[in-house]
């Protein structure tokens, strides 16, 4: 019988405490102890970013981390995007808006790839939006669509900061 390891980890807000088996990969682990499914499993070799979620605030790939590696960190996944189940984060507005999707495989991972860039880059080029989604693959849209969508949902972000200060601003 395997050893099992206590972890504990906080998974878009919420906390867990499990007992896993120590060769148990992170990408397991979400979808099948937390049932947080949007996670995908592509390549399984950290090639495709289909299992992209953000660790500590990065973008990491899921299938080549073990699940006791998380214990102790923050994870957010597909799910933890938007603020509720009602509203659609502006990334995800973004890709519905300009097709930035057909089967959806590949997209929970695009997302979580490209929300810490964004937040780093607020208004980032044609270019460095392509860099950036270099890793992950997709199948079927031909990427112009993302791209569409990655700098939709920049400008929607920016927007969205300036409204926020001259709110903050004016109340003031």
């Amino acid at each position: 019988m395997t050893d099992h390891v206590l972890i504990r980890v906080t998974v878009n807000g919420n906390h867990y405490e499990r007992a896993v088996e120590p060769r148990l990969l992170l990408s397991d682990f979400l979808r099948h102890e937390l049932n947080l499914t949007g996670t995908h499993v592509g390549c399984e070799h950290g090639s495709c970013g289909a299992c992209t979620i953000l660790f500590d605030g990065a973008a990491v790939r899921s299938c080549i981390m073990f699940a006791v590696q998380a214990d102790g960190h923050t994870i957010t996944t597909v799910e933890g995007l938007a603020d509720d189940p009602e509203h659609m984060h502006p990334l995800q507005e973004a890709f519905r808006e300009t097709h930035g999707l057909q089967c959806g495989y590949c997209t929970p991972g695009f997302l979580m790839t490209l929300l810490p860039f964004l937040e780093e880059n607020p208004t980032p080029t044609e270019a460095q939006v392509r860099d950036v989604l270099s890793g992950n693959i997709c199948r079927c849209t031909g990427y112009q669509h993302i791209v569409d969508a990655a700098l939709l949902a920049a400008q929607r972000l920016r927007e969205g900061n300036k409204a926020g200060h001259e709110e903050i601003t004016s109340q003031s």
